[in-house]
């Protein structure tokens, strides 16, 4: 494939009422006329769940080291703390969709610790859904048509099972602070001691409260500097709560094994890269 005229479409919707608080949001993204690369999937507050329309999915080197490279049609992760490495031709097409640990109980029936730093097809984790989720994106020949089936399909998939309230809001209090609240305030809040509740944490999530925290504050100074890329990164830093420039570059090289600007820097655009464009 010759790399010429690069495009790039990106289209974000929010999932209906019912699957609010689950997932956060649809983005549809195609792009082609890139030269073939490498990209990282980094540390995030949401799960990765991406759909791919034509080619697959092609994860060079998974988070975790006992996962061997893989292709996926639909692949479904838990949360991570680690970098995976994807690679592409140059054309991407899909939808991501933006799912909260929240919603991996509440939609698949298990906790996301079940999923913690691993990738897997998703059909393979739920069954005849998920191969339908996928066939029928295939076919979808519009992004309006392609976020309905989403949300038939996932809309569909909900349990009766949910998150401990307590554990809950543990999370919704981590990502509401943009990872800056202390454990000792969600200990407190909970009435657990932090041993207690780290443990319950982690046996729901897959990580304890402080290693999600410091996902989730990376995540947000990464979408600072996606939004914002001539801010000075001593000012994203002390935004997002880092003692200093210095703590923030140490905290990328430790969680995404790169600088602060290197995933921007890199020569292929990124599902998660601020969006242009509306449904």
């Amino acid at each position: 494939m010759i790399p010429g005229n690069p495009e790039l479409d990106l289209v974000v919707r929010e999932p209906p009422l019912a699957l609010r608080g689950l997932i956060d949001g649809y983005l549809g993204y195609r792009m082609s006329g890139f030269a073939p690369a490498l990209h990282r999937g980094l540390p995030s507050s949401h799960m990765t769940f991406i759909v791919s329309i034509g080619s697959p999915i092609v994860v060079v080197e998974q988070t975790s080291p006992v996962q061997r490279p893989d292709r996926y049609r639909c692949v479904l992760s838990g949360l991570q703390a680690s970098s995976a490495v994807i690679s592409h031709d140059g054309r991407q097409e899909g939808v991501a969709i933006e799912l909260t640990p929240l919603g991996c109980r509440a939609l698949f029936g298990m906790p996301a610790r079940e999923l913690w730093d691993l990738s897997f097809e998703f059909g393979d984790v739920v069954g005849r859904r998920g191969e339908e989720l996928w066939d029928r994106l295939q076919y979808a020949p519009t992004w309006s048509d392609r976020f309905h089936v989403c949300d038939d399909v996932l809309t569909r998939m909900m349990t009766a099972r949910h998150v401990a309230p307590e554990l809950a809001a543990c999370w919704r209090g981590i990502v509401g602070s943009a990872g800056q609240v202390r454990v000792a305030a969600l200990a407190e809040h909970t009435g657990y001691s932090r041993q207690h509740l780290t443990r319950l944490f982690r046996s729901e999530f897959g990580l304890g409260p402080k290693l999600a925290s410091r996902v989730v504050r990376f995540d947000a100074a990464q979408r600072e500097l996606r939004s914002q890329p001539g801010t000075p990164l001593a000012d994203i830093a002390q935004h997002a709560g880092f003692a200093d420039q210095a703590h923030f570059t140490r905290e990328c090289l430790e969680l995404a094994g790169c600088t602060p600007r290197e995933p921007r820097a890199e020569s292929v655009p990124k599902v998660q890269e601020s969006v242009t464009a509306n449904e």
